[in-house]
């Protein structure tokens, strides 16, 4: 059975096995504001999801993570898929999320019906990385 739940402080040891980009201080954030889901499968968490607020009035989806033991279930769509509905229960029309350009993210976020919207490329020494696609969808 699966179960999808805002982030609870009790997940934080399994939030951070997988999600190793947010601060510390930010993961009570996501608790406290219900910007974090937790994906369970019999009641074993296995996959994540964080978004922010992008201008402070758009939905950005800025992680989303399955645990590789469970790739090919269908569960990274069923995440985006409740963020989404989520979203627009909240009087949000638009969505917002990245990834980069030589990850294969793109291909998932389009399949959900996410267009390409533009992109960004950071090359401050120590900083440098691929292109970053942001990516857009209508709700």
């Amino acid at each position: 059975m699966v179960e999808i739940r805002y982030v609870q402080s009790k997940d934080k040891e399994f939030w951070y096995s997988l999600d190793r980009h947010l601060p510390e201080k930010e993961f009570q954030d996501k608790v406290d504001h219900e910007r974090g889901y937790v994906l369970l499968e019999d009641g074993k968490p296995v996959g994540l999801l964080r978004y922010n607020l992008f201008w402070d009035n758009t939905p950005f989806c800025t992680m989303l993570f399955i645990d590789w033991n469970y790739h090919g279930k269908g569960y990274g769509k069923k995440l985006m898929e409740h963020w989404e509905i989520d979203m627009k229960s909240q009087g949000y029309g638009i969505l917002l999320t990245s990834t980069q350009v030589d990850e294969d993210a793109q291909h998932f976020y389009r399949k959900l019906g996410y267009k390409d919207c533009g992109g960004f490329v950071i090359d401050t020494p120590k900083y440098e990385q691929p292109m970053e696609l942001f990516l857009v969808k209508g709700i």
